[in-house]
């Protein structure tokens, strides 16, 4: 899936995707371009299009994806805008990041990929796997030498404590899903209302 450099996409959305497009952001927190600073009328239209793109790249998914997400969501029994999100959240590659083991979705993702990621001891390379509570994720032994992986491992502990939805063993390289998220403990930057507006237009 390609998409512009992740610090002109952040500024185009109003919000630092990843901690290095952090200070790009603060330091230029308009829409890159000559225009850039230029007041933009924003339309109904205009603004539910800016909320799906920013939930769109805070998981780095393709439009294709987030829309069967939003219809599965649609079709469940509770709200759907927090039904989506918590079902984005329970994506394998999105576990591998907010449980430390990847910086950034998109080294979550490159993980997944490569096989370096287990899912209750079998070798997964489909970033958008949904796990289910009980599951267990963890670095595949052939990569627990790599300097990214020993690093987590050996490493501090982050300055974060994980999301109460995880349980994450950081020298055991391996994390459980130990329940559904909960759309209020995801740190996700998002007015989901607006992005079932979008796609319900």
């Amino acid at each position: 899936m390609r998409h512009k450099p992740v610090v002109k996409l952040s500024r185009s959305l109003g919000l630092p995707l990843t901690e290095k497009a952090v200070r790009h952001y603060e330091r230029r927190p308009f829409p890159p371009g000559v225009h850039g600073q230029r007041r933009v009328t924003m339309t109904p239209y205009k603004e539910r299009l800016r909320e799906k793109q920013r939930l769109r790249f805070q998981y780095h998914v393709s439009e294709k994806q987030l829309r069967a997400a939003f219809a599965a969501a649609a079709r469940g029994s509770g709200r759907t805008g927090h039904t989506l999100i918590e079902d984005l959240e329970c994506r394998l590659d999105a576990t591998v990041w907010r449980s430390g083991l990847a910086k950034t979705i998109y080294q979550a993702r490159q993980f997944v990929s490569h096989g370096h990621i287990h899912v209750n001891g079998e070798r997964v390379d489909r970033p958008g796997q949904r796990l289910q509570p009980g599951d267990v994720v963890s670095v595949a032994p052939r990569s627990r030498e790599m300097s990214l992986f020993r690093l987590v491992a050996q490493g501090p502990d982050p300055a974060t404590d994980p999301p109460p939805y995880l349980e994450v063993y950081r020298r055991q390289l391996t994390v459980v899903a130990d329940r559904r998220p909960q759309r209020t403990e995801i740190p996700v930057v998002c007015d989901e209302q607006l992005v079932v507006e979008y796609y319900a237009r």
